[in-house]
């Protein structure tokens, strides 16, 4: 392991010339925009309670609460009566068609999400749900489903009984934020945590049309991290997203949060410092940091470290309240972006109570890679007005969308170098609660951006689950 250094001289200011930012975008190609062409409603009476801030139906790590494949949109969620269901639709259409799993959700913990994958080398649509440091649920399809949804009906028998294990494979007892991802290949990965906040490690195991294969852990949680005000010798890497780019780059940015409080200025902040990046050319087996260097090996003694050189990307100190599990998006040419939020220092240089001053004084910022492999990083000037997490996609032009709390959508061209955010929808007659739940996989597919919001209710009385499209520049 090498000592622990800081990028920020690699780090442009947001004020560069925008010709030079921009790279070679024609000038013909639109900028951002977004048309509300209708909404749908999933679930009129959703399970509903406040738990860490946010919904357990409206997430930013329930990758994916919402997803597109072959025509259709498939969407889960909990029930009134707690049980764990899939709907789907044909794109475009207003209804959905809906199945029950066999599950029903245990606690009122918001973490225990359900998530979606598909493993495309045999047409599965694979479930993982109710888990927060402890056990989870699995749940998969019959073979073929997803590849002729008109010809194969939607019914549970089309579904296999809940698991407490990956078809027999034991991951571990502490288990948390499921996150499938497709590979180029086929095949399926589920990124998950192994341990608890503030001391945990993030692990991946894959699914080759046959069985699962646990592929092992790839960060550390050991280590010392040292503030002006203290240290820690324990954390946890939270990942704002695991993404293969068109070329088969696996990206992640990521958050570290430490153990110890003491490395805070007040006990009522967020342990959370520097925003990181490190990505894997060889489906996640080793990972390196932005200059290229191997800095971890998944399922090997040597895995991506607090202590590595080379990770941080966006330096800060943990005294801002920067948030975990945001949102990330790779553009067409496979470039990383990020979104990240914080209360800036203009504020203050101490937050006190990280809900409290993240809803008054927080503000997102667009981090991402230039086509020169330099840094930039952009204050999006719309008020976070929640303590919450803000959502990223890209559209075909590679304008940016930032998908904040309550439903509100900025965008940045890319011809601007994605310095020009405005505010394109604000959110108006949603209702929305907070956090959205993002289709990230459709507007590849048909330019639509899907939004999952539930509205707002209050104590466990139940409330609408809905999906909202806007249509992107064509």
């Amino acid at each position: 392991m090498k000592r622990r250094t800081l990028l920020g001289a690699a780090l442009t200011s947001a004020l560069v010339s925008p010709a030079l930012a921009s790279g070679t975008a024609r000038a013909a190609d639109p900028g951002p925009s977004v048309t509300r062409t209708g909404t749908t409603t999933l679930d009129s009476q959703a399970i509903f309670f406040v738990s860490y801030d946010g919904l357990v139906n409206n997430n930013s790590f329930q990758k994916n609460g919402l997803l597109t494949y072959k025509g259709y949109q498939y969407a889960v969620w909990y029930t009134a009566d707690r049980n764990a269901v899939v709907g789907r639709r044909v794109l475009g259409g207003t209804t959905w068609s809906t199945v029950k799993v066999g599950h029903t959700l245990r606690y009122n913990d918001s973490h225990n999400v359900i998530s979606m994958g598909v493993s495309k080398i045999d047409g599965r649509l694979h479930l993982n749900m109710d888990s927060h440091s402890d056990g989870f649920t699995y749940v998969k399809s019959v073979a073929g489903l997803m590849d002729d949804p008109a010809g194969l009906s939607w019914t549970t028998s089309r579904f296999g009984a809940p698991q407490s294990t990956l078809d027999g494979l034991a991951l571990t007892s502490q288990f948390t934020y499921p996150q499938f991802i497709s590979t180029p290949d086929g095949k399926l990965q589920l990124s998950y945590r192994v341990g608890i906040s503030g001391n945990g490690r993030n692990a991946l195991a894959e699914y080759n049309g046959t069985s699962w294969t646990n592929l092992g852990e790839w960060t550390s949680s050991t280590g010392t991290y040292s503030s002006e005000h203290g240290s820690s010798t324990a954390r946890n890497m939270y990942l704002h997203g695991i993404d293969y780019d068109r070329n088969g780059r696996l990206h992640s940015f990521f958050t570290w949060r430490e153990q110890n409080g003491a490395v805070m200025c007040s006990g009522g902040g967020i342990t959370n410092h520097d925003t990181g990046y490190v990505y894997s050319d060889d489906r996640g087996r080793t990972w390196r940091n932005n200059a290229g260097t191997v800095v971890g090996t998944t399922g090997g003694s040597d895995r991506v470290s607090v202590t590595d050189a080379g990770l941080v990307v966006d330096p800060l100190n943990p005294d801002h309240s920067l948030m975990n599990q945001e949102s990330q998006f790779t553009d067409s040419t496979g470039l990383p972006h990020a979104i990240i939020s914080y209360v800036p220092g203009r504020f203050g240089q101490c937050t006190t109570s990280y809900v409290a001053d993240r809803t008054a004084n927080g503000r997102a910022f667009h981090v991402r890679k230039n086509a020169s492999g330099a840094w930039q990083k952009t204050e999006i000037p719309v008020p976070l007005s929640s303590s919450q997490r803000t959502k990223l996609i890209l559209d075909k032009y590679d304008n940016a969308y930032a998908i904040f709390p309550f439903g509100r959508i900025a965008g940045a061209s890319k011809a601007s170098g994605h310095t020009d955010w405005k505010l394109l929808f604000d959110g108006s007659g949603l209702n929305a609660f907070g956090e959205v739940v993002i289709d990230e996989t459709r507007v590849a597919q048909d330019n639509v951006l899907s939004v999952m919001y539930q509205e707002k209710s209050t104590g466990t009385t139940p409330s609408a689950l809905h999906v909202v499209d806007f249509r992107l520049p064509a």
